[in-house]
């Protein structure tokens, strides 16, 4: 048998031990609607929903290698759905990421990849700035890892003229190719989605914008929350209900911003919830470096996990 087929039946048959009350949802969508888009569609929805977790901080051995124990453990303690896996910090990330998978395949807990632009060295090794071999690279994983439902590149809409139509769509080809369920959900800032190249450029190719946010249609800090549920509405607007939105919370201060405070991650983390489709935490937190912010995430992802 094809190695890819063969990695394609153990990853749907994964999938599907995991998550045996959707199977019937599919099953009826298909019959209703009648293709093989809707179902694929529902596939990806239903990986995606319910997104809320941490990104980023891993915490580390003196080695400078992940402690992917530790990670495991962290993410079980804060009752996060999802951690979003930066390759950034070192050329070994790649391989923790491997090392780490495996380690979550009996927990729910979903993975983002996110890969660092051109823009903001050092670059994720080991493909470097090729994206499209990422796209690969990292689908054929996901096939391994079912766990691994997306992927992202940060800062995506700041290296607009990088990141090409062209370029784009061969892309995302390369991934959906391998697996049509894997997300692409670059992260994508308010100021410069209100150009509207940019969205007849990004619409076509993404799955879900994450959206940090920052109250950058008033005046950008991270001291102000009462914008953020008609910037989500904004983006709505430009791209449809079929787009989703998760909003990075800036609960790490920002290079060249105030640092949040604790009732500023809970107000957005809070709002969020209620206006966009999903939550990532930026940075993950620990107890013992933040143990107001910890506590604030905490708590919210454990009263969202009894819902």
């Amino acid at each position: 048998m094809n190695p890819r087929i063969r990695l394609k039946i153990k990853y749907f048959m994964s999938y599907f031990k995991r998550n045996r009350i959707g199977i019937l949802v599919w099953i009826v969508s298909f019959v209703a609607l009648g293709g093989c888009a809707t179902v694929q569609s529902s596939i990806q929805t239903r990986l995606l929903q319910g997104t809320y977790g941490t990104y980023a901080a891993a915490p580390r051995l003196v080695s400078g290698r992940i402690d992917t124990d530790r990670l495991v453990n962290e993410l079980r303690l804060v009752h996060a759905q999802t951690y979003n896996f930066l390759i950034h910090e070192r050329a070994t990330d790649w391989d923790d990421l491997k090392v780490f998978l495996p380690k979550v395949r009996n927990y729910p807990i979903h993975i983002w990849v996110t890969l660092v632009p051109p823009s903001e060295p050092p670059t994720s090794m080991p493909y470097k700035l090729d994206y499209e071999r990422w796209a690969k690279e990292i689908a054929q994983l996901s096939l391994e890892e079912p766990n691994l439902v997306a992927w992202s590149i940060d800062d995506f809409s700041y290296d607009a003229p990088v990141f090409t139509e062209a370029y784009l769509r061969n892309m995302t080809s390369k991934a959906h190719a391998i697996n049509p369920h894997l997300a692409f959900i670059p992260c994508i800032y308010y100021k410069q989605i209100q150009n509207p190249k940019l969205i007849a450029k990004y619409k076509p190719v993404i799955d879900g914008i994450l959206f940090p946010f920052r109250n950058e249609s008033v005046k950008t800090n991270l001291s102000d929350w009462e914008s953020l549920p008609s910037e989500i509405a904004n983006l709505r607007d430009h791209f449809g209900p079929t787009i989703p939105i998760f909003v990075d919370v800036y609960a790490t201060k920002h290079s060249r911003l105030n640092d949040s405070t604790p009732e500023y991650v809970r107000h957005v983390m809070t709002i969020a919830h209620e206006k966009a489709d999903g939550i990532l935490v930026f940075c993950h937190q620990y107890e013992t470096k933040n143990p107001a912010k910890y506590s604030v995430v905490k708590d919210l992802f454990e009263a969202w996990q009894r819902e």
